[in-house]
């Protein structure tokens, strides 16, 4: 695993970046993501086109949730609206302080 830093922190969702493999990391809870920049940009995008109302269902607990399906049928990521609300304000956070970082030592 590389030795990252936080780059953003919003709720239980934090985005770290590796400064030599450039590798962005989102770990939520029991669940770590790992993306080149390109992929991260391109996962922020997607999951912004998602509707909240369109993908939640009632779970056991009573709480209405998100369902996100990835690319494994079998894996399924789930967010309160309050756990969504904060993965998209992290990665939004994340792409900011990115675009930083790059103006300061891609030159």
């Amino acid at each position: 695993m590389c030795d990252s830093k936080i780059i953003s922190q919003v709720g239980a969702t934090v985005v770290s970046r590796c400064s030599e493999c450039r590798c962005v990391f989102i770990w939520n809870n029991n669940l770590i993501l790992s993306f080149s920049p390109e992929q991260f940009v391109q996962f922020r995008d997607f999951t912004v086109d998602l509707d909240f109302a369109e993908h939640t269902h009632s779970f056991p607990d009573g709480q209405e949730r998100l369902v996100m399906r990835t690319p494994v049928n079998d894996v399924q990521l789930t967010f309160t609206t309050d756990e969504w609300e904060d993965f998209h304000a992290a990665m939004a956070e994340a792409i900011y302080m990115q675009e930083i970082y790059s103006l300061m030592y891609d030159n």
